[in-house]
């Protein structure tokens, strides 16, 4: 057996081991939420990956696997759904972290929503956040190039008041930007202190997992109970990850985009992730041969390293649950894994380096690449690369699109919860009741007894847009949102309870129709014979974006 794969030894084997911790005064549980970046709907083992994820997989197998699970298709509106259970705009973060002043797009956390960890700690749980922040607004200085780099030095990277220690979480560590050299990370602080320096072999993926371990050691030594948010950067590019993880991955994208995407298809299937349905891959959507592509080489390279850094996530997503497993708190810690968005088909290498969080330099003033005839390969600090839309398409199997769009493949994610003492469904179970992640903090309240608060220090707070998920944890099955609704950059959509799908693909500036329950990665437009349909659908889109401030736009 793979010794990464964890033995979920039961809480009677470690009771000898840690006795004081089996009288814990308060039995509320642990909470415990895992956000990747950028991850693909298949790239982890147990929704059709060839990517090697055993503690992921050992998490589904022992919990629920949700097939209907949505995010905002992007980053920062993501994160600030998650924390808020609000849609994004009332979140305040309606596109990115600039100001656009407007109610819904300030660009950072509005205070007329409370995050999951200021209710949590005014119940008494102990709080910390790990990783990636990117809900904060984060205006640019004229010495940006050089800020970067780590050549100069600022003492805030947004205003303090958005960080996460003055957002209720007790204990901070990672970067309040959104992209990040992996081997040394701008804007990293702990606290709310810059980070100036990192040891030669940090690498961010295992330093963030170090700290989790950290803290979960602290907490378990309390009598109060925890909730713990760890956001990888993870496999967000750049395209950076260890020598040795992307070794195990050098031959294994050599076969080229369609043969991987089939693969993920047929593995799928048997494991009957949507049922007994066997025609649900969408076609791939680029025309070209990988057998005529003169990048053959760069290309399975660059897929490899993404491969490689979502390897190592689960490598030190296991560390973690294995701290949980030897303190004793794995049996009542409830541990939720998603990603904030599909696999992006960005270009990374094509933007301009040396602005926004795009460095130019390393600390040492060695010149970061940007191949943009794919002249280097990708992996190292001094490249700086993505997989592109091709390996997109290929992540998010079976759906079509990618990050930052309406479709499956940019709002769908995988979504796995795990809570041996809570959840009460047949192990390994697949779920496919609709949920989104504006549903975590109504969850993490339910399960806490904690009240969602109507004022919060001197602030009207905005009423929850989520539900719980806690009556899909016992019986499989809840009474959910009646529709859900998208809007980023003008890519609209609503999911209606019943299945069908309307999306508005701002290049297109038309509804499009489809019967998620027979037609699951969107693959034929309904509009046209079912045009009444689209007709009441787009008036109740119409109606969210007045009620949840998607108007006024920028």
């Amino acid at each position: 057996m793979d010794k990464r794969v964890l033995s979920f030894t039961s809480l009677g084997l470690l009771a000898s081991f840690a006795p004081s911790l089996q009288a814990q005064k308060d039995s509320r549980p642990n909470i415990l939420v895992i956000l990747a970046d950028d991850l693909g709907f298949s790239d982890i083992g147990c929704y059709g990956g060839e990517i090697q994820t055993p503690n992921l997989n050992k998490l589904a197998e022992n919990g629920l696997r949700f097939t209907h699970f949505y995010n905002t298709s992007r980053s920062c509106p993501t994160r600030a759904s998650l924390l808020t259970g609000l849609y994004q705009h009332q979140a305040g973060i309606g596109r990115m972290t600039f100001d656009d002043h407007k109610p819904g797009y300030r660009g950072t956390m509005t205070h007329n929503g409370v995050t999951i960890a200021e209710a949590l700690g005014s119940a008494g749980y102990n709080t910390a956040w790990v990783g990636k922040w990117h809900v904060a607004e984060t205006p640019l200085r004229p010495d940006q190039r050089q800020w970067l780099a780590h050549q100069v030095h600022h003492d805030e990277f947004a205003p303090k008041d958005n960080y996460p220690l003055n957002r209720g979480f007790k204990d901070c560590y990672g970067t309040i930007y959104g992209v990040v050299d992996y081997f040394d990370p701008f804007s990293l602080v702990s606290g709310d202190k810059p980070v100036d320096t990192v040891p030669d072999d940090y690498y961010s993926t295992i330093a963030l997992a170090d700290t989790a371990v950290a803290y979960v050691n602290k907490y378990a030594a309390s009598d109060n109970p925890f909730f713990m948010y760890l956001a990888f950067h993870c496999p967000h590019w750049p395209l950076h990850a260890l020598p040795e993880d992307i070794k195990k991955y050098e031959d294994t994208y050599k076969c080229g985009w369609q043969a991987i995407r089939e693969a993920r298809y047929e593995r799928m299937k048997k494991m009957k992730l949507f049922g007994d349905a066997d025609d649900f891959l969408s076609p791939r959507q680029f025309s070209d041969s990988w057998d005529e592509n003169p990048d053959k080489e760069w290309d399975a390279r660059a897929m490899a390293v993404h491969a490689a850094m979502v390897d190592r996530m689960d490598q030190e997503i296991g560390r973690v649950i294995k701290a949980l497993e030897e303190t004793g708190q794995l049996d009542n810690t409830l541990i939720l894994f998603m990603s904030d968005n599909g696999c992006s088909n960005e270009d990374c290498q094509l933007y301009s380096e040396g602005e926004n969080d795009r460095p130019a330099e390393t600390r040492k003033g060695e010149k970061i690449v940007y191949p943009r005839k794919k002249e280097v390969m990708p992996g190292p600090e001094t490249t700086y690369a993505s997989v592109g839309a091709r390996w997109a398409n290929a992540a998010n199997t079976p759906f079509r699109y990618w990050k930052a769009m309406s479709y499956e493949g940019g709002i769908c994610t995988p979504m796995i919860a795990c809570w041996p003492k809570g959840i009460k469904q047949p192990k390994g179970s697949i779920n496919t009741q609709m949920g989104h992640v504006i549903d975590v903090m109504a969850t993490c309240l339910d399960i806490s007894g904690t009240q969602y608060p109507a004022e919060y220090h001197g602030n009207k707070i905005l009423p929850l847009a989520g539900k719980s998920l806690l009556p899909v944890f016992r019986t499989g099955v809840r009474d959910g949102h009646r529709e859900l609704c998208f809007e980023h950059f003008n890519e609209k959509a609503l999911i209606d309870a019943s299945g069908w799908k309307i999306v508005w693909p701002n290049a297109k500036k038309a509804w499009e129709l489809y019967d998620l329950n027979n037609d699951r990665s969107e693959m034929h437009d309904l509009s046209a014979q079912y045009p009444e349909k689209v007709k009441e659908m787009a008036a109740r889109y119409e109606m969210w974006e007045k009620d949840y401030m998607v108007e006024p736009r920028p």
